[in-house]
């Protein structure tokens, strides 16, 4: 299983995804949706969790795309 995909806000009013445990963002955007869809590709690639993160930094949401033995039955992302 790959490292877990946070998409966070920036201080300059973008989003990014970013790869845990890495300095750099993998993808920088303007709108958070578009992060997530970024971040959700990066999360599969690597059959890792995304996990979001609402404008104060705070986790909103978790999805993940590696193996679950016990996935849940929600399909939100």
């Amino acid at each position: 299983m790959g490292k877990n995909v946070h998409v966070l806000p920036r201080p300059d009013g973008k989003w990014q995804a970013k790869t845990e445990g890495s300095n750099k963002a993998a993808k920088v955007t303007e709108t958070q949706k578009l992060a997530i869809d970024a971040g959700k590709a990066i999360a599969k690639n690597q059959n890792s969790e995304l996990i979001i993160h609402d404008v104060k930094g705070r986790i909103r949401d978790k999805d993940s795309y590696g193996y679950d033995p016990n996935p849940p039955k929600d399909t939100k992302h």
